[in-house]
């Protein structure tokens, strides 16, 4: 197999996989934008604001928080923004009720035992004849946190499920660029291929039709 044969044959692969490489691109950036568009629909649709940076109570001092004096005042409705929002504003919040009520690091999962504990308590005073006022109001109590975390936790997990969305989202954008610019150089060397080859054959027809030299007759004198 020739030279030219070869680059007649890279440079039709080149195109095949320039092709498909388009294609894979066009497919990922259109998962791209449909991730974007939906992720930011949904969150809009929910009408969650950032509390501005003024009225900001200590949320923004905890490690990471800056992102909620950057978000301030504006509507929650990117994945970067759910991030944000769910561990830096309603995280910061379901810590500091758990502080408030002696039990802190405690979960909604955690609160279980802790308030049938309470109710063991309470129930072992009333059953002792003793007053149970102070016991029931710690039963209130840390049922009201545990709905307090239940609700915000499942509000969290939800945000921060869309922004996991989000990112996948972004894989996908940045894996499309990376096929449009991959198709961009399959292009160009496909090109570069069929440019080399069309060159050979001119200098092979060339040699083919170069007359031979004739030796110069040697004159011998008489």
């Amino acid at each position: 197999m020739n030279r030219r044969m070869l680059d007649l044959l890279f440079s039709i692969g080149g195109v095949l996989l320039g092709v498909l490489l388009l294609i894979l691109g066009l497919v990922l950036n259109n998962q791209a934008n449909f991730a974007k568009s939906y992720v930011t629909n949904q969150l809009s649709e929910q009408q969650i604001k950032f509390t501005p940076a003024a009225a900001l109570k200590g949320e923004d001092k905890a490690a990471g928080g800056q992102c909620l004096d950057s978000y301030g005042g504006s509507a929650l409705d990117s994945g970067k923004k759910a991030e944000c929002y769910a561990n830096q504003y309603i995280g910061f919040h379901l810590k500091e009720a758990a502080k408030t009520a002696k039990v802190e690091g405690a979960t909604y999962a955690t609160l279980g035992t802790i308030v049938a504990t309470a109710k063991t308590a309470a129930a072992d005073a009333k059953t002792a004849g003793k007053s149970t006022d102070v016991l029931d109001a710690r039963v209130t109590e840390l049922n009201g946190l545990r709905d307090t975390m239940f609700k915000g936790e499942t509000l969290r997990g939800l945000l921060l499920t869309s922004y996991g969305f989000s990112i996948f989202g972004d894989r996908a954008g940045l894996a499309a660029t990376v096929c449009f610019a991959a198709f961009a150089l399959m292009v160009l060397l496909s090109i570069a291929g069929f440019i080399h080859a069309a060159s050979a054959k001119r200098r092979h027809a060339t040699e083919m039709v170069k007359p031979e030299t004739e030796t110069p007759r040697q004159l011998v004198g008489v």
